[in-house]
């Protein structure tokens, strides 16, 4: 390789990777200026807010649901960022008054088959939620900060259905927080049985008033999310209400 060409692939190089580290610049500095919501970050606050409208109030889930059973992932290290996101052991969860109501529906019938609930996640702060889009940026499987997320507004759950006899899982195709196509509902190359079971999950799920997310067979929210505030509340303070 003579001298100019040496040049030439040298200068390319050194150009390439200016506008490579400018972008990120550029992209973190867009990134880092966006608007944050609304959001409720005192107690005080959020006990108005409950007066004023007494479906807004926050329960937590095991006090008025028989029988669930919570592997609240973000309270340990096993979950997809490998981190804790929660305080460590964590042992409570919640979510508005309606949202409860319906899941304790879900409950109920699945009990008639031997079967029950098992929570991923519920609630989730707001700040966390801004934790994991400064860990991820990918609004397929993370909330931007500038809209919140049905789980800080208390209306989103991630669950699976077990079988009370055994307390294993029902198959679902893919674990909890698994980011491929296979866990999209719209994914049905997979076995009989894996597809009657998300049937199942999403059929009594619906039928109760909860959405799906496409892309997450285990991610369920009421409608209407912006009737209810964004919330950065942590659990300990939460507790207080009950």
């Amino acid at each position: 390789m003579d001298f100019n060409i040496h040049k030439g692939f040298y200068s390319f190089i050194i150009t390439t990777s200016f506008f490579l580290i400018w972008g990120n610049i550029l992209v973190h500095t867009q990134d880092s200026s966006y608007t944050k919501p609304k959001v409720t970050n005192t107690y005080k606050e959020y006990k108005k807010q409950v007066n004023n409208d007494s479906l807004k109030k926050m329960v937590e889930l095991k006090t008025v649901i028989p029988g669930l059973i919570y592997d609240l992932r973000y309270a340990s290290i096993n979950n997809f960022m490998n981190r804790l996101m929660y305080p460590k052991n964590t042992a409570v969860t919640f979510l508005r008054f309606p949202a409860v109501k319906a899941l304790t529906n879900v409950q109920a019938e699945l009990n008639k088959q031997g079967m029950g609930l098992k929570i991923f996640d519920a609630y989730r702060p707001y700040a966390v939620t801004v934790k994991f889009w400064e860990l991820i940026k990918d609004e397929r499987y993370v909330a931007h900060p500038t809209k919140g997320s049905g789980h800080n507004r208390g209306i989103a759950v991630d669950l699976t259905i077990i079988n009370l006899t055994t307390g294993n899982e029902l198959e679902m195709g893919t674990g909890f927080d698994n980011f491929s196509d296979t866990a999209h509902h719209s994914f049905t190359n997979l076995s009989a049985e894996v597809l009657q079971n998300r049937n199942l999950l999403r059929n009594l799920m619906e039928k109760n008033n909860f959405r799906i997310y496409p892309e997450e067979w285990w991610h369920y929210s009421l409608p209407d999310a912006a009737k209810y505030e964004i919330l950065d509340l942590d659990f300990k303070k939460l507790r207080k209400s009950l």
